[in-house]
């Protein structure tokens, strides 16, 4: 797999995906087209009907009795009774359809929100370090809402108006031929209206969706980033630099907004040309005799009508459909990026009650930029139960060392081995859950205490919770919780970044795993707490293969092994003695924290 950033994936037009996705629905879906279409042709028979209708109570053609016209009033009822039957037929059917189509397409959405949700947890985390989190979450909410929105409010509008205007047009003919030709002279004008509208309105559409993500990522960096905005007076900067964005994405929502209203007007513009048009050619045809009857007229005037609806419902949905265009090829864009490849097949490799903790590093190579290698041929083997240290300048590798080890990314070349098995042959869960890890990025859930502590972790003993807490000096800080260890903690800001801290190391106590990993895990502690925690560490690591990377260097004095990096290479290695006898960058480096 390729371990390199991700570059940026060109958006593509995928309806195509869309389609493929939507495989599951075809059944209700034809259901609720075959619907819509009785509904469409019971619409088209209504003015027939109408025709019928007006015929009997229009005077033209009939004879008068002692002066007056007779009205056959059981004709009247009858066509009268038909026309409602026609219009309640055309709702109840046109209800169905649009109530199964809504259902489905809210299940749709569901199921998109899923997929995306299982999809995050299968990306790579170089995904993660190069997108913004903000547009990340514009994928997952904005643009599945409006893709929804879209198809909720489109897609069945595309059917009825195509199944209306070929209907309709083909029951103008039958009816007059020569008002029909003057409709659909109307047609090519109005056809180039929308045709100039989505060729202008879909680029702004696309602009519109990423610049939203744009914003959104913004919104979600000035939020996360308040204490350090305000600490350095910056509120002014962060303001400006989002009013520039958002005035951007205002400038761009605006024109392809106003493009898509300008539609409206003009068609119906048209229109009312079209009305007139066809009442002139009714009046001429009608006076010489080519229509006998005046229900022609007024029938046809329906026609006209529910011709031009579809065309106008059309326009005026453009704007819906390409912002529907727009969020579907983002969201399908990040469906179909690469992702983890799936090991569920691989077998366990080691017994986990019975691994001695061995760990080999050979000629590892690594690099985030295939061009500039961040750890260059890195060897080394650390024996059983050894407690071994990493230290380093910053950006020695210390760091991209643990991923490499938990295969958050993968080694350029070079091999990594636990237990004389390669961690590729390894699969990712089997390989996580030999180590423990307590990381310098604290992370807690919206939940209690104790679901942040025993976090996917199943049958963890009250008693040894308790141990846990007397451990990690949390059983103070739980005595003082309303519900103690089941306190819901409701947001981050409930604990301070040092209990914070405490509840990750907490966390790893509970995993109880065979071999560990602490990245800077007292980092956000105070020098008691330090030493309880250091004592509590000193228990957990023993016996088992740990790595410690430590900045504070008296956290690793003890340790077994020290591998001292710099620029990817281990350029020391010793214990705590041996490496201050060699005065060498590690003497260098402890000496100035202590003098």
């Amino acid at each position: 797999m390729n371990t390199n950033a991700q570059a940026p994936v060109k958006e593509k037009n995928k309806l195509g995906s869309l389609v493929k996705s939507f495989k599951k629905y075809y059944v209700p879906f034809v259901v609720s087209i075959i619907l819509l279409m009785v509904s469409v042709i019971f619409t088209i028979l209504t003015p027939g009907t109408i025709r019928s209708l007006t015929n009997e109570l229009s005077p033209v053609g009939k004879t008068a009795v002692n002066g007056n016209f007779v009205v056959n009033m059981q004709n009247v009822l009858f066509f009268a009774t038909r026309l409602v039957i026609y219009i309640a037929t055309s709702f109840v059917t046109s209800f169905g359809s649009g109530f199964i189509l809504n259902t489905i397409i809210q299940k749709y959405s569901k199921d998109i929100r899923r997929q995306i949700s299982e999809k995050i947890n299968k990306m790579p985390l170089d995904y993660f370090d190069t997108t913004q989190t903000g547009d990340i979450l514009s994928v997952i909410t904005n643009d599945v809402d409006t893709l929804s929105t879209s198809l909720q409010n489109s897609v069945g509008l595309l059917v009825q108006s195509g199944v209306m205007l070929i209907g309709v047009f083909i029951a103008m003919f039958l009816a007059c031929w020569q008002m029909a030709l003057v409709v659909v002279a109307s047609l090519p004008v109005m056809l180039i209206i929308i045709g100039l509208t989505f060729k202008f309105a879909i680029p702004l559409f696309d602009q519109n969706q990423k610049l939203l993500g744009e914003v959104n990522a913004t919104v979600e960096e000035n939020y996360s980033g308040q204490l350090v905005i305000k600490a350095f007076n910056a509120e002014d900067k962060k303001v400006e630099e989002f009013r520039g964005k958002n005035d951007k994405f205002g400038n761009i929502l605006y024109r392809s907004q106003a493009i898509g209203t300008l539609i409206e007007p003009a068609m119906s513009f048209v229109s009312y040309i079209t009305y007139a048009a066809v009442l002139i050619v009714a009046g001429l045809l009608f006076a010489n005799g080519s229509i006998a009857d005046i229900g022609v007229i007024t029938g046809f005037i329906v026609y006209v009508s529910l011709f031009q609806e579809p065309l106008a419902q059309i326009g005026q949905a453009a704007s819906t459909i390409q912002l529907g265009t727009a969020a579907c090829n983002r969201v399908f864009t990040f469906l179909e990026l690469e992702e983890l490849p799936d090991e569920g097949n691989k077998p366990m490799l080691l017994d986990h009650s019975k691994i001695r903790g061995e760990v080999e590093f050979k000629d590892v190579c690594f690099g985030y930029d295939p061009k500039k290698l961040t750890i260059r041929n890195f060897s080394g083997k650390i024996k059983p139960g050894m407690k071994v240290a990493i230290i380093g300048p910053t950006g020695a590798g210390k760091t991209t060392l643990v991923n490499l080890l938990m295969r958050f990314y993968e080694i350029t070349s070079g091999d990594i081995l636990v237990d004389g098995v390669s961690i590729k042959e390894m699969s990712r869960s089997e390989l996580r859950d030999i180590f423990g890890m307590i990381l310098q990025e604290t992370w807690v859930i919206n939940g209690s205490l104790r679901e942040n502590i025993v976090y996917n972790l199943q049958n963890v003993e009250e008693k040894r919770l308790n141990e846990i807490l007397e451990e990690t000096n949390l059983s103070h800080y739980v005595s003082t919780l309303p519900q103690g260890i089941d306190t819901v903690i409701q947001k981050e800001s409930a604990l301070s970044a040092g209990q914070k801290q405490l509840v990750t190391i907490a966390r790893a106590m509970a995993e109880n795993a065979p071999m560990l990993i602490l990245d800077e895990a007292t980092s956000n502690v105070d020098t008691r707490t330090e030493i309880l925690i250091q004592k509590a560490m000193d228990t957990l690591t023993s016996g088992r293969t740990s790595f410690v990377i430590a900045h504070r260097l008296s956290t690793i004095k003890n340790a077994d092994l020290i591998f001292v990096m710099k620029d990817g290479n281990i350029v020391e290695t010793g214990n705590h003695d041996s490496l201050m006898a060699e005065g060498g960058l590690y003497s260098e480096i402890y000496n100035s924290q202590f003098n």
